[in-house]
Order: structure tokens, then C-alpha cells, then sequence
């Protein structure tokens, strides 16, 4: 039961962060479709910070002498790098939608498409291979929180709290969490959270309340590409061992149909991530997946095909958003481009 829960937290987090970030463009009035090129871009520079930075004695030293609280300051910087570069590249759909009025369907697409194909250029160049790797070691041996990074032998039984969450867990799954919290009390409880909602459902009743419509969609369109930066990297050093290659297994895209299954609301896309976290940890691990701890593995014993089971997440994403998908209630101002002299 640990195993499963640390896991599909792992799957999970990354989801739920990215999507709070389409949240934050989609309430502000700007359909982000581009969640999944962002998170591309930014597990590509988070990877490309990490492998920079091991250059450097400082932090090679740290990881052979066991100087967790360096590694762990490496861990947060990349991911802070990540998200700047993620609100940087994301300002090529505010500029797109708010200042060309372009669809931002179209956009957020044409940004899908310019990821991939610009992080795999960019590999080639420095490593002269399709995936950018770290110089030495691995995520785990680098970031990842055991006993032994705690001082504690790693024979001594922490108990089922704390074998889940302070025994082979990561730092930054933690700090989304809390990030997740803290935007969305922002977001639901604040002036400048209304302000930006307001935007996204009556922008003409904004403007004439004197909230300038253009700079609060310039806003949350960055901060929702600063959150998908953040969450490729999560991505990439928890379940894809510290490494790029143009592909986020569809995240940004799962990440959307969260957002929609949450209806746009933090508390029910936490929910919705960890529903969708669990497909994706069954769908890794259902081979070596013991549930009960008894030495049974009951879903491999099933027999049913290895490809069932990595359609699964995706197939359940598409019977949820069935099922769901009338009930929802969008931003009403979202996808349309805001005109001053509109009434």
C-alpha cells in the first residue's frame, strides 16, 4: 500500500499543479491548450539547469558525500528555472491571443507542435542524442529523500506514515502541494483572485469597474505557464528519471481533462488528479503491484494484456470527460478575445 500511494502521488502531483495551471489562464479569459508544449519546454530546462549544474565541484562533492540540504537547494532552483522559462514561453500565446487577437485554439496548438520540435533540436545540438541525460547519477541518487538522507538507518521501520512520506519520496512533490494550496486561496479568496475571474467570465463589466483586462490576462496566462514549467520538470525527475526528450507521456493533455473533470475548481481537481495519478501508477507498475502486501500479484495474474493496461489512464480520461463533460461550466468569457469598444 505504500508503494502505491508514494507512486501515485508522483503521477498525481505533476498532474495537479498543471492543471491548476490551465485554471489560471482559463479564468482569466485564455483557453491554454498549450499546457502540454510548456511542460515539455520546461522538463527540458529543468533537466538542461540539473546537467549545467553538475559541472560544478560544489554540487558533484554534495552528491558523494550525502550533502542533501545542497542537492535539495539544486532540486528547488531548477525548478524555479522551469517555471520562469515556462511564463516566458507561454508569453508567445498571450502575445498571440491578447495583443493579435489570434484564435487561441490555434495558438495553443501551434505551441504543441513548436515544443517537441524545438527541445529535440536544441538535444541534438548538446548532446548529439534524441534524450538530454544528467552527466552522473540519476534523479533518485541526486534528489530523492530516503532514511539515510535523514540519518536514520534505513533497517528502522518509521511506521506506515512514515515509510510513505519521508522514506523514497521527493521534495518537490511537497512543494507543489503546497504551491497548489496557496494559488488557489489566492485564486478563490482574494481581491486580485477576483479580479482575474472576473475577467474570465464578464471582462466588459471588469473594464468598467477599472480592471484593465489586458494585463490580468497577460497575468494568468503567465502564471499558468509558470505552473506547467514547474510541472514538466516534477515530471521529468520523478517519473522519468531526470531526463528530456520532447514528450511528457500526454500530461498536459491529461492535465486538461482533470481541469475539466475538477470543473475548473481546486478541490475537485485534487480529487480528479489522484483518480487519474492511480490509472497511471496501475498502468506503470501493475506487474510488481502488491496491493495487500500478502506476495500476491494480483493484477499481473490476471492475464490481461500489458497494453490494456497503459491505455487504461487514457481510456478512463475519455469515459470521465463522456459523463462529465455536460455538467461542466466553463469560464463564459474563456476563447474570446476581449474589445474595449465591445458592449
Amino acid at each position: 500500500m505504500t508503494f502505491l500511494i508514494q507512486q501515485t502521488l508522483l503521477y498525481a502531483v505533476p498532474l495537479m499543479i498543471v492543471a491548476l495551471a490551465g485554471v489560471f489562464a482559463e479564468r482569466s479569459g485564455i483557453i491554454n491548450l498549450a499546457l502540454e508544449g510548456i511542460m515539455i519546454f520546461g522538463a527540458f530546462i529543468g533537466v538542461l539547469f540539473v546537467r549545467s549544474m553538475q559541472e560544478f565541484d560544489f554540487f558533484v562533492n554534495a552528491a558523494r558525500s550525502g550533502g542533501w540540504v545542497a542537492l535539495q537547494g539544486l532540486e528547488i532552483a531548477a525548478m524555479l528555472v522551469a517555471a520562469l522559462l515556462g511564463a516566458v514561453f507561454s508569453l508567445l500565446l498571450s502575445f498571440a491571443s491578447i495583443n493579435l487577437k489570434a484564435d487561441q485554439t490555434i495558438g495553443g496548438t501551434a505551441l504543441n507542435l513548436l515544443a517537441p520540435a524545438l527541445v529535440l533540436f536544441l538535444v541534438r545540438i548538446i548532446a548529439n542524442q534524441n534524450t538530454l541525460r544528467l552527466v552522473t547519477g540519476d534523479s533518485a541518487s541526486w534528489f530523492m529523500i530516503k532514511k539515510s538522507t535523514l540519518g536514520i538507518d534505513k533497517d528502522v521501520d518509521l511506521g506506515f506514515l512514515g515509510e510513505t512520506f519521508l522514506n523514497k519520496v521527493y521534495l518537490a512533490t511537497y512543494i507543489c502541494i503546497l504551491v497548489f494550496i496557496v494559488l488557489s486561496v489566492i485564486l478563490y479568496t482574494t481581491r486580485f483572485g477576483l479580479r482575474l475571474r472576473s475577467c474570465g467570465e464578464n471582462p466588459q463589466a471588469a473594464d468598467s469597474l477599472g480592471i484593465n483586462v489586458y494585463r490580468m490576462r497577460y497575468i494568468g496566462t503567465t502564471i499558468s505557464g509558470a505552473l506547467a514549467g514547474m510541472g514538466g520538470f516534477v515530471y521529468a525527475m520523478t517519473t522519468a528519471n531526470c531526463t528530456a526528450n520532447g514528450d511528457v507521456a500526454g500530461f498536459g493533455f491529461l492535465a486538461l481533462a482533470v481541469m475539466i473533470f475538477g470543473n475548473w475548481k481546486p478541490l475537485n481537481i485534487a480529487g480528479a488528479a489522484l483518480l487519474f495519478g492511480l490509472f497511471k501508477c496501475i498502468a506503470a507498475a501493475y506487474a510488481t503491484l502488491d496491493i495487500n502486501g500478502d506476495g500476491v500479484y494480483m493484477l499481473a495474474e490476471l492475464g490481461i494484456s500489458s497494453h490494456f493496461y497503459r491505455m487504461l489512464p487514457y481510456l478512463i480520461t475519455l469515459v470521465v470527460l463522456a459523463f462529465t463533460s455536460k455538467k461542466s461550466r466553463a469560464p463564459k468569457a474563456e476563447g474570446i478575445p476581449y474589445d474595449k469598444g465591445k458592449r
